[in-house]
């Protein structure tokens, strides 16, 4: 749950909600019902998510180590796990923490921001092909933190 809806229900724990946090919360409620649409859809279709992906980045980097490719889509598969998770607390803190922080020091490590930035490139366009605009709008913001996280971070 995101931390500023966390914060209200502590809060709440010894008064009544003031208005102003009562719309937060009330805001936090209304978008539930959808983000756990969009995640049971993307749990569903993980497979057929991820397949043509698969099947793109071999063709992509044939030349290129196949475990760093193959690890590569693995990250990003955990990425799109997270990412679901997040958009669904409404937490974007959750996503850096558990998920982001970490793996940005595999893509260094490897140098495979080439991968990386293909398999992203190669979900969006998927994404944005399977789930109508309004959804995508729910997740966007958690796959472009990933984005710039993992792809465009200077150490």
């Amino acid at each position: 749950m995101s931390s500023d809806v966390n914060s209200l229900l502590t809060q709440a724990e010894n008064r009544y909600l003031k208005p102003e946090e009562l719309q937060e919360f009330k805001r936090h409620t209304s978008t539930l019902a959808q983000r756990l649409k969009i995640y049971e859809f993307l749990r569903d279709r993980e497979a057929t998510i991820f397949e043509p992906i698969a099947e793109k980045l071999q063709t992509a980097f044939s030349d290129a180590q196949q475990p760093i490719v193959e690890k590569s889509l693995q990250h990003w598969i955990l990425i799109m796990r997270h990412c679901a998770m997040a958009m669904l607390l409404d937490d974007t803190e959750y996503l850096k923490n558990n998920v982001l922080d970490w793996l940005r020091g595999f893509v260094k490590t490897r140098q495979s921001q080439a991968i990386e930035t293909k398999i992203y490139e190669l979900l969006q366009a998927g994404l944005e092909e399977m789930l109508p605009p309004k959804a995508m709008i729910y997740l966007e913001d958690y796959l472009n933190l990933a984005k710039e996280t993992l792809l465009n971070h200077s150490d």
